[in-house]
């Protein structure tokens, strides 16, 4: 084989970065202590970020930073700081997820590569090409899915000079990644902000099907499927783990490393994957790259599997024996992981010492002459020196106008000035510009870039603004509610449209007034016939989750308002999908807190909207849901499954915190909170923001009860926008229980 393909390791702490580099990786991905979407990993100090490149360049290895996490307003100082640090490193690229770090890299720091984080749940090719107007050169596809699919997106990726990449080891989430909301409605640790607490790992009460973990999914592993992935095109093939420690690291990227070579010398794979059991695993699975979506991908324990297969694999004749193989494996672990520590130990990515010797003379240029352990140049003034002035050279004046070099990945061991004359003279910018040109040279001749300063963002013209109410349905016997021509119905399309798109395109011509609301995910066929409805489309406008209608929509000029589920947070974000997209207006993410949401400032001309009342949505699933809870005549999925199932049940976790578990004709699986969204303070703690409040009105069954039919609650909601006094407590007692916590703290 003559492809290469790359190998991408995590890189979760420095132990770990190493033990990628030493076991063969071609790319590390790892993140800063700020940023990233594993905070619970120890991550990477900036200061060490220049040894990391060095040494992973050294060994022909890339380095890519992740900044893949949703930014939040007040956080835009410390992120700009970040990027201007980050343009006179040498990092390879990075891992973004918010639109509005889309937006900056991309005006700002173009000379930073950008790849779509999995995050972003790309699974169509609109998505695709959406990020590719957003200036990504890589994108990290969805996990769900199957490798016709993958080859489909590859194939486009590249016609649109993306490349690809995909997990293929170590932990699935059983929700669609960027679109899980479970972690931050339970506690308020977001997924999007890279703190989820994996309460889907957690033990439940056991089910009726009786299982304790019953959300649990297997380890993904594509080791035997090499041949398919090269075939499809693949670009990257990515190892998760970065809250792994550095053995797990090592022994997965040295047992992928093998493999790969054994693929590229001999055009066969290896049969032996024995390694792998040896680390942190929950069993493995590539049922998701096969398209064979089963009950045998969940397994009822999230602990490590490795003494379970060995046990498996030995069948041992007594206990004893068990033990004492259990044991064996343990004392072989114990011998690897020293070995591996000693070997990364020695790996050194310490700052590199500097000597400069500076030397001149009144009439000359000022010269530095520059040693590193490995390398000597020097540098001279454009000025001369001379015997009159402002302020004499010395030695801490010269030192002072130099110490920037030691947060370079350098540091000044030594600095003499013994063959500097006395008291002479050279402008200060000849300093500075003295240590630009040594910073040249030490930075491979790259031109350090000046830190830029964003302008202020224009504040929009005030304008007493009189929102109107939106809604949300999803039966066609509701469509009568527009008949009240104050308020703006959205209709909610399935997932699977393609057997239904007729039916729906019928029913949005008799209904002009009806607004499509586009869901988050929306898979091969059923995303061509989203696109080809959009060909229908005759209306004013559509609500999009997805961003490949959205570029769809764009595309054909049809006016777009993006959806809740597209996670939106700050004002750069709007910005991104105002002037690339030509976007309308966006809801704001309801993870915000009312701080969170008052700093943010829109574009002119654009609408924001709010969910002031929803059933909380915590994460859509590809995988049946059922097969752990209540159990299924079918031990795998199959077309009929999403387009004729339709179930509820409940799970409740040991805290006692129940959620719905809801399959609706058309749709994947979903987890609701048992309990609904109502924040009615939004309307008076932010007057004169938003266009439109929105309430949610799909039938969707939790323990919030609603004591009134749906027009009578539409015109509550639609006097409590217009001030009534009392509709604020008329509301909390006819929708009982309600929570709106997030909007009291926030992400």
């Amino acid at each position: 084989m003559n492809r290469k393909i790359e190998l991408l390791a995590p890189g979760g702490d420095l132990d770990s970065v190493k033990a990628a580099i030493l076991a063969g990786a071609d790319a590390v991905y790892c993140g800063l202590d700020k940023f990233n979407a594993r905070n619970r990993a120890a991550n990477i100090s900036f200061e060490n970020l220049s040894g990391i490149l060095r040494l992973a360049h050294d060994n022909n290895c890339e380095v890519f930073l992740t900044l893949n996490i949703l930014i939040v307003e007040s956080e835009i100082p410390l992120l700009l700081s970040v990027l201007n640090k980050l343009v006179n490193t040498g990092i390879d690229g990075v891992i973004v997820q918010d639109f509005g770090l889309f937006y900056l890299l991309s005006k700002y720091f173009k000379v930073l590569k950008i790849h779509a984080s999995t995050q972003l749940t790309t699974h169509n090719e609109g998505q695709v090409k959406f990020l590719s107007r957003l200036n990504a050169g890589r994108v990290n596809l969805s996990r769900e899915l199957n490798i016709d699919e993958i080859n489909h997106l590859t194939s486009v990726a590249h016609e649109n000079e993306l490349l690809t990449e995909v997990f293929v080891h170590g932990s699935y989430c059983i929700s669609f990644s960027g679109v899980c909301y479970m972690s931050s409605v339970l506690s308020g640790k977001s997924g999007n902000r890279g703190r989820c607490s994996q309460p889907c790992r957690d033990r439940y009460l056991t089910t009726p099907k009786g299982k304790d973990y019953p959300l649990n999914l297997k380890d993904n592993s594509a080791y035997s499927d090499l041949r398919e992935l090269s075939d499809a095109g693949v670009d990257s093939l990515k190892i998760e783990g970065r809250i792994k420690e550095f053995e797990y690291v090592y022994t997965v990227v040295n047992a992928w490393r093998q493999q790969l070579q054994r693929f590229y010398k001999h055009d066969m794979l290896l049969d032996d994957n024995s390694d792998l059991h040896k680390v942190f695993n929950r069993k493995f699975s590539n049922s998701f790259l096969k398209g064979d979506i089963n009950e045998e991908m969940f397994i009822d324990n999230p602990m490590s599997n490795s003494t379970l297969h060995l046990s498996e694999i030995n069948q041992y004749s007594s206990d004893d024996k068990r033990e004492q193989g259990t044991q064996e494996l343990y004392d072989e672990k114990e011998v690897t992981r020293n070995q591996i520590k000693n070997k990364i130990d020695q790996l050194n990515i310490d700052d590199i010492p500097l000597v400069i010797e500076i030397s001149g003379a009144s009439g000359t240029v000022l010269e530095a002459k520059v040693k590193t352990p490995d390398k000597s140049f020097v540098v001279e003034s454009k000025s001369t020196l001379a015997d009159k002035g402002i302020e004499c050279l010395s030695h801490a004046i010269i030192f002072k106008k130099l110490r920037g070099l030691n947060d370079t990945g350098y540091y000044i061991n030594d600095l003499n000035t013994d063959r500097l004359g006395a008291r002479l003279y050279i402008p200060f910018r000849e300093l500075a510009a003295l240590k630009r040109k040594i910073f040249f040279v030490l930075n491979d001749s790259r031109e350090a870039v000046s830190p830029i300063a964003l302008p202020a963002l224009k504040k929009p013209t005030p304008v007493k603004i009189k929102p109107r109410l939106s809604v949300l349905i999803t039966s066609p016997k509701d469509v009568l509610l527009c008949e009240d021509s104050s308020i703006d119905v959205f209709f909610q399309l399935p997932n699977s449209l393609k057997n239904e798109a007729a039916e729906l395109i019928d029913l949005f011509k008799s209904n002009q007034q009806l607004i499509p609301w586009f869901p988050s995910i929306l898979l091969d066929e059923d995303y061509s016939a989203a696109v080809d409805f959009l060909h229908h489309f005759r209306g004013k406008t559509i609500v999009t989750n997805n961003t490949g209608i959205a570029y769809e929509a764009f595309k054909r000029g049809i006016n777009w308002i993006a959806g809740p589920y597209l996670n939106l947070t700050n004002s750069y974000s709007l910005l991104a999908l105002k002037e690339s997209f030509n976007c309308s207006g966006s809801f704001i993410s309801n993870e915000l807190s009312y701080t969170q949401i008052k700093n943010i400032k829109k574009p002119d001309d654009f609408d924001l909207y709010y969910s002031i009342y929803h059933p909380i949505l915590m994460m859509t699933s590809r995988q049946c849901l059922f097969h752990q809870v209540t159990g299924c005549n079918k031990n795998r999925l199959d077309d009929r499954c999403i387009q004729e199932c339709a179930k509820t049940s409940t799970i409740t976790n040991l805290k006692k915190d129940t959620f719905i578990i809801e399959k609706a004709k058309g749709n994947y699986h979903r987890i609701y909170n048992a309990i609904n969204f109502l924040n009615t303070k939004v309307i008076k703690d932010l007057p004169d923001r938003f266009s439109s409040f929105f309430i949610d009105l799909t039938d969707i069954e939790t323990e919030t009860k609603i004591e009134l039919d749906k027009a009578s609650i539409v015109k509550l909601f639609k006097n409590h926008l217009q001030g009534n006094p009392d509709s604020t407590e008329q509301l909390e007692k006819v929708i009982h229980p309600s929570i709106n916590k997030q909007y009291q703290e926030g992400i």
